[in-house]
């Protein structure tokens, strides 16, 4: 079953309108399915500082969530509010 906070990350991403980006939920993930011509790297180097600056729009208690970008070609993980196990592995 999906969160509150969970529902609240797709309806921002969703009504972002990328287009040609998929957004939707699997478990207690968010998947996002980018254009194959979507550059990975630089999405990843500028999520931190996007999500942060979409995530002022949310009055939820932060939980972990994980997103997973993909292109067609690659993907990449990020975990928001990561589990204290999570970052200690780093």
């Amino acid at each position: 079953m999906m969160s509150a906070y969970q529902q609240k990350w797709i309806d921002i991403l969703q009504a972002a309108n990328l287009k040609g980006w998929e957004i939707k939920a699997e478990g207690n993930e968010i998947h996002v399915e980018m254009p194959h011509v979507s550059d990975l790297k630089l999405i990843r180097d500028n999520l931190p500082a996007t999500l942060a600056a979409l995530a002022l729009d949310i009055n939820l208690p932060p939980e972990r969530l994980k997103f997973i970008f993909h292109n067609g070609y690659e993907n990449f993980e990020y975990v928001l509010n990561p589990s204290a196990e999570e970052l200690n592995e780093e």
